[in-house]
Formats: structure tokens, sequence, C-alpha cells
């Protein structure tokens, strides 16, 4: 004997004159401080001979990978990047005639104390043959910023649906869909760009005395968030 199949339940219908919708947009914007500060540090160096530039250009890298360690727990991050030797040909003569080679090193460190980070940008920039670009500011990707952005986006979407409902003398009945702008079709990913830097420095230091730290004014922040929400609304009066 065969079971009885299941009652099919009927599929729930709105946006019909007994369960009208209303879709709505959420947004929110915010301004807060960063968290987080990255700095670029470009080491070069220059000798007669490739054992020269190379043996100059470790011991310029190890100097810098020195001083932002000794910075302590305000460096969450320090990573090196492309290293290169170059030959330099002479410009004149015969022939493939090599005139100097040129090293060059990248290193890159992200600070979370902006005090240590002025102090820092500078000691790195008086150093010899060596350029500092930044900082950029930014948030942690886990910033609760980035969540109370969220949240106020879902709040202003509801607001907004009951201010509808409300005009049309009704209430609203039922959340239908909640999603992020963009989820259901989303985009390519395109980088933002940094959100501020400052100029790039490269100095070749001549005089003993230190320079006086840089006083860095952090860049606010903007965080935006959006939301597309559906609600269904007891059926209104007209």
């Amino acid at each position: 004997m065969t079971a009885p199949s299941e009652e099919l339940q009927p599929a729930v219908r709105y946006g019909i004159p007994d369960a009208p919708r209303i879709a709505v947009r959420g947004e929110a914007r915010l301004e807060v401080d960063p968290e987080i500060a990255r700095i670029g540090v470009t080491v070069a160096s220059r000798g007669k001979d490739r054992r020269a530039a190379l043996d100059d250009l470790t011991r310029r890298n190890a100097a810098v990978l020195d001083l932002v360690k000794s910075y302590g727990d305000a460096v969450e991050r320090l990573e090196s990047g492309s290293f290169s030797i170059t030959p330099e040909l002479k410009e004149k003569g015969r022939g493939e005639r090599i005139h100097a080679y040129h090293g060059r090193v990248r290193v890159s460190a992200e600070l979370n104390d902006f005090t240590a980070l002025g102090e820092l940008t500078t000691r790195l920039a008086d150093l010899d043959l060596t350029r500092v670009d930044g900082p950029w500011w930014a948030l942690r990707p886990d910033s609760p910023a980035h969540r109370e952005a969220r949240q106020q986006a879902v709040r202003e979407a509801v607001q907004r649906a009951r201010e509808y409902a409300e005009a049309l003398g009704t209430s609203l009945a039922a959340l239908v869909e909640l999603a992020d702008v963009g989820a259901e079709n989303p985009q390519p990913f395109a980088g933002a760009a940094p959100a501020g830097r400052m100029r790039s420095m490269a100095y070749d230091a001549t005089e003993d005395t230190a320079a006086a730290p840089l006083d860095l004014e952090p860049q606010r922040q903007h965080v935006y968030a959006q939301v597309n929400a559906r609600f269904t609304m007891a059926p209104p009066r007209l």
C-alpha cells in the first residue's frame, strides 16, 4: 500500500490587493576615525659592481627593518615586497659596458599608533637613499563601523517602509526580502583608491641632527551601506 501523498501547501502570494508590497532602499553613511595606517618604504643602493650594490642594499634594508620593528606593538604588519639589482650601462663607448649597479627593495608596514607613525615616518625618510610613501588611512575589514553602517541601513529601510504604509493609513505586515544592493547581480570588484596619503619623501641625510617628527592628521573614513527591502502591508482603505 502506498503512503498517501503529502498535501501541497499553496504558495504565498504578495504584491496583490490582499497583500500589497512595499519595496524600499535603506542607506547609511558614517564618518569615523581611521584604525590603521599603511606606509611604503623603498630602499635603494648603488655600487660599482654587483656585489657592492647588493651588500649595501642588504645593510640598508636591515636598518629599515630593525627601525620599524623597534616600535613593537604599534606595528601590526611588516612585509618585504619587490627586490631588484639593475645594471646601468655607460652612455658612451662600444659594447655593453656596465657603469654601475642599482639595487632596490620595497617594504610595507601597517601601524595602529598614529603618534608613533609620525615619528617613524620621519626617521625612515631621514635615512640615506630611502623613499617613504603614504600614509594610507583605513579601517580594518572587521571594524565595528561596517556593522553599524549595515544596521543603520536596515533601520532606515524599515522606517521608510513604515512611513509609506502610514501615509496610506495602514501598517506593515511582514518582511518579504532583505538584500545588500548588488547581491543578486554582483559586479566585478574594483579596488578603491587609497583614502588619503601624504607626499612621498626621499632624503639623503647630510646632517647629524634628527628631524622633528611629522605631525600627521588622520583622515576621517567614510563608511557606506545600502540594502534593498520588501515588505507586505495590510490592505489600505483608499
